[in-house]
């Protein structure tokens, strides 16, 4: 979708579309899956969690980034990421509401 056209749709639409194409990629469902099931914030290397380069992950995880569905701070000299809760809740219900609203009966 053309950056000019974005305006034609509401933010909600502009929204469900910007995190669908961020969690279109199956590295970085598989980065969140792996981040998520954690009990703490992950400051390991994810190379040897997804067999990817290092600077294919950095990639990933900075699109993650972008749509506020990771937190992360330096410890150390390691950055750190976890879930941020509140924006996965945000997404949650967000597409939740899309894919419940369908209320016709046919075929």
């Amino acid at each position: 979708m053309g950056v000019s056209k974005s305006e034609l749709f509401n933010s909600q639409q502009n929204e469900i579309a910007q995190v669908a194409k961020v969690l279109a990629h199956p590295a970085r469902v598989a980065i969140l899956q792996y981040i998520s099931r954690q009990d703490a914030c992950i400051c390991s290397d994810l190379v040897e969690e997804t067999g990817l380069a290092q600077a294919t992950i950095s990639q990933h995880l900075s699109e993650i980034k972008k749509i506020g569905l990771l937190k992360g701070n330096f410890q150390g000299k390691n950055l750190c990421y976890c879930i941020d809760k509140d924006r996965w809740e945000t997404f949650s219900t967000l597409f939740e509401s899309f894919f419940n609203r369908i209320s016709q009966q046919c075929c």
